[in-house]
């Protein structure tokens, strides 16, 4: 018996919706990054990118078990000296309560070339519209 291994060109694409109001961050992060990659398919290949499109909805309205919100601190740097810059988790919610989900779930794909395509797929938007409407995407609970 041969083992099978999927063409890029010959991969089915789905669109799914999610809304994100009253999830746990990490629970949710964890199924979009099995989607994105793929792993919910039988035709999953760790190196050819079979996943789907993901649109994820409300993603103010997450939810931070603990106390996550006021002590979860997110970093980066400028590159330049004094250019060090730390936020709390409600202060990123706040500007951007999107970037909170893509972090997540950037952690958890693979850290290789294929995390850009995957992230490419990625779509979040703070409030319950999305242009996406002419994909037809799937509601996934």
């Amino acid at each position: 018996m041969k083992t099978y291994t999927a063409k890029k060109e010959n991969v089915q694409r789905k669109w799914i919706l999610i809304d994100a109001e009253n999830q746990v961050l990490g629970r949710m992060a964890t199924g979009i990054a099995d989607i994105l990659r793929g792993k919910n398919k039988p035709t999953y290949t760790p190196h050819v990118d079979t996943g789907d499109f993901v649109v994820i909805i409300n993603a103010s309205k997450i939810r931070l078990t603990g106390r996550k919100l006021e002590n979860k601190t997110y970093y980066r740097h400028s590159g330049y000296p004094g250019g060090f810059k730390a936020e709390t988790a409600a202060e990123r919610m706040k500007k951007r309560p999107e970037s909170i989900i893509l972090h997540a779930i950037k952690g958890m794909l693979p850290k290789n070339k294929l995390r850009m395509e995957m992230l490419k797929k990625l779509k979040i938007y703070s409030g319950s519209e999305h242009p996406h409407a002419a994909q037809k995407p799937e509601l996934l609970n």
